[in-house]
C-alpha cells in the first residue's frame, strides 16, 4: 500500500478517537505542541538551513525564500499561534439551531469535525503547524502534503508535533506528513475517496487550479490573490500612500499584496509621481500603461498578462483611470475575489465599490494586507478561501466543521 494511502487511513482511524475528546483535552495536547517547537527549535533551524540551502542552490527567488525562512522569533510566533488557538472557543457541540415540532419530534443542528482533511501546500513550514493546530481543535485528523522546497523543515516540526501529542489524549496518527514530495503523491491525495473528507490547497495558482480540476474529493478553494487598491480621486495623499505601500512591501510574497494599483486620473496627475518615488524607494519594480509612464518615464510598460499575473514579488502594476466605474471593471476582469480596497473620501463612491465588488474581503481606507486570521480575530487560519460555499474568506475554527442533525422522539412514526 502507497505512503498516502496508509497515512491516510490511519488518520481516519484516529478520527474516531478525536471526535470523544473534550476541548480541554485537545487544548492540553495544542500546548505540549507549543512546548514542543520551542524545545526543538535546534533542530528545525539546523533543518530548515538545509531547504534555504537547497533553494539558494536552486535559484529561488529572495521573497519565496523570506516565505521559507524560520528564525527563533518566527518559531516563537508559531508557538505563540497554537496558544492562541488554545484560547479560541471550541465551536464542536455548538448549537446551531434548535426546533420542536407539532408532532413532539425534537430537532436540534450541530456543529461536528468534517473528518479527515488533507492539506497541500507549499514551502511555508508555519503552515504545517496552523494546520496542525486548527485540525486537531476541531476534532479533525489531518493529511499534510507540503512543498519539497521546505521538506526537511516540514518532517522536524511533524516529528516534534508528534512526540508531544504521544503524552495527550489526542493519538499521534491523528497528525500525517506525505514525505514523497512527487507529484504523483498530491494526484493521488485527490482521489482518495472514503478516506479523505476534503481537501484545501494553500499555495499559487497553478497549485490550486491543480486540486480543483483534478480531485474528486470535495475541495475547499483558497484562491490566488490578484488584489488591487483603487485610489480615487479626492483621496487623502498621506493615507494612500501609506495604505498603498503596505499593501504592496509590508510582505509582498503573501495572498493579500497588491499586486495592481488603479489610480484616478485627477489623483494621478497631483500625485502619482512622488508616490512612485515611494515605492522606487522601497525597491518596487513598477510597470504601468502609457498614461502612467509618461508621469512616471522610468516605469517599464505593462503588458495584459502582468494584470494577470499574481506576483508575490517586488513588483507592482499601475494604471490611470477616468471614473470608479472603470476601475470596478478591471477588478471584475482581473481579479481572484479575494481582496480589494478603494481609498477615498467620498462616501458614495466607497459604498458602491464594498456592495459591487465580488470578493471574499473588500476595504475602505484600509490595507488588504489584514485580510488573515490573527487580524479578523479568528486565530491561526486555515487558508482564505475565495469560492462562496461552505467558507469564504478567512478560515478559522468553525470553517471547518460540519453540521449534523440530532433528533430525539417519544416514538413518533410517520404516516
Amino acid at each position: 500500500m502507497s505512503e498516502v494511502k496508509t497515512k491516510a487511513g490511519l488518520a481516519q482511524d484516529a478520527a474516531a478517537t478525536l471526535n470523544k475528546l473534550s476541548t480541554e483535552q485537545k487544548n492540553e495536547a495544542l500546548l505540549r505542541m507549543a512546548d514542543a517547537l520551542i524545545a526543538a527549535e535546534a533542530d528545525i533551524l539546523a533543518a530548515n538551513e538545509e531547504d534555504l540551502r537547497r533553494g539558494r542552490e536552486n535559484g529561488t527567488a529572495p521573497s519565496m525564500l523570506d516565505r521559507l525562512k524560520l528564525t527563533p522569533e518566527r518559531i516563537a510566533d508559531i508557538a505563540q499561534g497554537l496558544r492562541e488557538v488554545v484560547a479560541l472557543p471550541d465551536p464542536v457541540g455548538d448549537e446551531l439551531e434548535h426546533i420542536e415540532r407539532p408532532n413532539g419530534l425534537r430537532i436540534q443542528k450541530i456543529r461536528v469535525p468534517l473528518g479527515v482533511i488533507g492539506i497541500v501546500y507549499e514551502s511555508r513550514p508555519n503552515v504545517t503547524v496552523d494546520a496542525a493546530g486548527l485540525c486537531l481543535k476541531t476534532g479533525n485528523s489531518v493529511v499534510l502534503r507540503g512543498g519539497s522546497a521546505a521538506i526537511s523543515s516540514n518532517k522536524t516540526i511533524v516529528e516534534a508535533l508528534r512526540k508531544a501529542l504521544a503524552d495527550t489524549a489526542v493519538p499521534p496518527e491523528a497528525l500525517q506528513l506525505i514525505e514523497d514530495t512527487n507529484r504523483a503523491s498530491v494526484d493521488e491525495m485527490l482521489k482518495l475517496n472514503g478516506l479523505l473528507d476534503v481537501v484545501i490547497p494553500r499555495g499559487g495558482a497553478s497549485l490550486i487550479q491543480n486540486v480543483v480540476q483534478n480531485a474528486t474529493v470535495p475541495v475547499i478553494e483558497t484562491g490566488a490573490g490578484i488584489c488591487h487598491t483603487y485610489i480615487d480621486a479626492g483621496a487623502k495623499a498621506a493615507m494612500a500612500e501609506a495604505i498603498a505601500l503596505n499593501a504592496k512591501v509590508q510582505r509582498p510574497s503573501v495572498c493579500n499584496s497588491m499586486e495592481t494599483l488603479l489610480v484616478h486620473r485627477e489623483f494621478a496627475e497631483a500625485h502619482l509621481a512622488a508616490l512612485a518615488e515611494s515605492f522606487k524607494s522601497s525597491s518596487v519594480e513598477l510597470r504601468g500603461d502609457d498614461r502612467v509612464r509618461k508621469l512616471v518615464p522610468w516605469a517599464n510598460a505593462v503588458t495584459e498578462q502582468d494584470f494577470a499575473t499574481e506576483y508575490n514579488d517586488y513588483i507592482l502594476n499601475v494604471k490611470i483611470v477616468d471614473r470608479l466605474d472603470e476601475a470596478l471593471e478591471h477588478i471584475r476582469k482581473y481579479g481572484t475575489k479575494h481582496s480589494e480596497c478603494i481609498v477615498t473620501e467620498t462616501p458614495e463612491h466607497a459604498e458602491r465599490f464594498l456592495q459591487e465588488v465580488d470578493a471574499a474581503a473588500v476595504y475602505h481606507n484600509a490595507s488588504t494586507r489584514f485580510t488573515d486570521g490573527f487580524e479578523f480575530g479568528f486565530g491561526a487560519e486555515i487558508g482564505i478561501s475565495t469560492q462562496k460555499l461552505h467558507a469564504r474568506g478567512p478560515m478559522g475554527l468553525p470553517a471547518l466543521t460540519s453540521t449534523k442533525f440530532k433528533i430525539v422522539g417519544s416514538g413518533q412514526i410517520r404516516k
